[in-house]
């Protein structure tokens, strides 16, 4: 999980950190390898008011609460985003497509633009680099390697290295990527074993919210 879910505020804002970081667990979870059918992708290239001040137990619990967010942010760790790794982008015979927006996708993502990178190679497996903008500004989304061209259901189901294996990292290929205050999120993740041609698309939604699917990219 990506550095930087736990960041919640005092009171209502860790709450909702909180929440955003069992969100993810979920999106990374069996949930994630049987979303529902949907409909065929369609082509297109206020301040929160200020937080009361929160009494001493009430803080307490806050940090202890941080504190677990950010032990199960480390849980997954490079699962899901590898800031270290080299790009896709900069590796040889890299293949590369353009997201396509989906009708699945929620209010607010109309103007969605982005590319995926993937390289793979029997010695340094699998490389996916995602660069996006136009999400939504401070919001947690996350692309998975699916199953099915975008033309197919909206990618189908995800990719699994094991069939009969578990629906999380690293039998999936799951990408975390937090928008920045100007919406845009950049992003990669490793796998050691190449995905093959079985791997068909890459899809993009908010985390925790697996039928609000935004954008999908053919492999």
């Amino acid at each position: 999980m990506v550095r930087g879910l736990a960041q919640g505020r005092v009171g209502t804002g860790t709450v909702a950190g909180l929440a955003v970081v069992a969100a993810l667990v979920a999106g990374c979870g069996s949930s994630g390898s049987t979303d529902a059918n949907v409909t065929p992708a369609v082509n297109a290239s206020s301040p929160s008011s200020p937080a009361a001040a929160a009494p001493a137990s009430a803080a307490g619990a806050s940090a202890a609460g941080a504190s677990s967010a950010a032990g199960a942010s480390a849980s997954m760790g490079g699962m899901t985003s590898d800031p270290s790794a080299t790009p896709a982008n900069q590796i040889a015979g890299a293949k590369s497509s353009t997201f396509t927006l989906l009708n699945t996708r929620p209010a607010g993502t109309d103007n969605v633009r982005g590319t995926a990178w993937l390289a793979t190679s029997d010695t340094a497996g699998t490389t996916l680099t995602v660069a996006v903008t136009g999400l939504q500004p401070g919001v947690h989304y996350i692309a998975h390697i699916h199953a099915q061209p975008c033309s197919v259901s909206n990618g189908g189901g995800h990719f699994k290295f094991d069939p009969k294996g578990p629906a999380t990292p690293p039998n999936e290929v799951h990408l975390a990527l937090p928008a920045d205050a100007s919406g845009a999120s950049r992003a990669t993740v490793t796998n050691p074993r190449p995905v093959g041609a079985a791997a068909k698309s890459v899809v993009i939604h908010p985390v925790g919210a697996l039928d609000k699917r935004v954008a999908c990219a053919d492999l």
